[in-house]
């Protein structure tokens, strides 16, 4: 099937209808149901040679079903990710916090159906199997309480690895946008996809404690220094030519745009949890 067709129907409902502002409650997300699997899918991804990623990412042609390809891996990491947050325990249970991971977990979920369903069904060829993660980074971190540093410990870890996906899917969309401009419909519907991301990304921050944006290259407190690849870059100031520091002041003329992370950035960040 045609994979801008496939989009089409899939994504003719709420998806494209009805898109609530970013400054609205992480509740709106529920009304998107199960419409809302494309949410964090990294169109054009896969735009770099096998060399790149070879030995942890398996290398992917630089097509539509290529980027579905890598997306799929991304979104594997991220579904297993969540799962196993909410499976060990360290996530406070019944509150709002637990509500809001449940709810991207749902995401995270539908994202990895749906993309398998797009490239054929399940065990079809251009299915990706899927890779073994080690979210310790090789025993840096604890993020599921799994070698006993306790559950609010383990937690704060968690949150700080949410952070770290989420503001790199973020500034992965982006980075990609420029590639898609060939295929309109596609590149509409990852920008469609880039809002919701960064809905993700601005409420794991606000559960932080933190503002729902990024400033200049900081990556807030609390985040290991291992994540500041995620943050770098993001100090431009002059945008189409215009100083946004002259007009609002260097802190919040950082915060108003989101910069792009390339592929290889993007690779060399998801490959750290890939075994």
């Amino acid at each position: 099937m045609n994979i801008i067709k496939f989009l089409e129907a899939f994504t003719s409902e709420t998806l494209t209808t009805g898109t609530s502002s970013r400054r609205e409650s992480f509740s709106q997300f529920g009304k998107f149901g199960k419409n809302m699997a494309l949410a964090a899918i990294p169109f054009g991804l896969a735009a770099v040679s096998s060399k790149a990623f070879a030995n942890d990412i398996g290398p992917t042609p630089a097509t539509p079903v290529g980027a579905l390809q890598f997306a799929l891996t991304l979104e594997y990491l991220e579904n297993e990710f969540y799962a196993k947050g909410l499976a060990s325990g360290v996530i406070p249970g019944g509150g709002r916090e637990e509500k809001v991971f449940k709810q991207i977990a749902k995401h995270e979920a539908s994202h990895v159906t749906f993309l398998i369903n797009g490239l054929g069904g399940p065990g079809a060829a251009n299915v990706p199997a899927k890779p073994t993660f080690d979210f310790t980074v090789g025993g840096a971190f604890d993020p599921f309480n799994e070698n006993g540093i306790g559950a609010a410990t383990a937690y704060q870890q968690f949150l700080a690895l949410a952070q770290a996906f989420e503001d790199t899917g973020v500034r992965a969309y982006k980075g990609q946008a420029g590639n898609l401009i060939s295929e309109p419909q596609l590149l509409e519907y990852a920008l469609q996809i880039h809002s919701v991301e960064a809905r993700h990304a601005s409420e794991v921050r606000r559960i932080r404690g933190l503002k729902g944006w990024i400033t200049g290259i900081e990556r807030g407190a609390g985040m290991p220094e291992a994540t500041q690849a995620v943050y770098n870059g993001e100090n431009v100031t002059l945008q189409a030519g215009f100083n946004t520091a002259t007009q609002f002041g260097p802190g919040a003329g950082t915060e108003a745009y989101d910069e792009p992370l390339n592929t290889q950035q993007v690779v060399d960040i998801a490959n750290l949890f890939i075994v």
